[in-house]
């Protein structure tokens, strides 16, 4: 699978989960794949990652893997819950 059908696939399985599992009380109630955006793509061989996030402020992203040699997507929702600075020695 070529990385723009990727990405496309990735934010309608974003919008789907949305829509379809979250509550949003606040305008607008349902987004499109124009409110999601992806952070990060990696392609090696046949398989495909993204991680991608949405204009929502809500701390949600979402994990989407593509296994080429099975025809699987695997799809992963995680909220942000815990940011800490650490300082490192120099």
């Amino acid at each position: 699978m070529d990385n723009d059908k990727f990405i496309q696939l990735c934010k309608e399985k974003v919008v789907e989960y949305n829509n379809g599992s979250m509550t949003m009380t606040t305008p607008p109630n349902e987004i499109s794949t124009n409110e999601v955006y992806v952070v990060w793509l990696n392609r090696t061989l046949q398989n495909n990652k993204a991680l991608l996030s949405t204009t929502i402020e809500n701390g949600m992203y979402y994990e989407v893997t593509y296994n080429g040699d099975k025809n699987e997507m695997y799809f992963d929702a995680y909220k942000h819950l815990y940011n800490k600075e650490i300082k490192l020695d120099k």
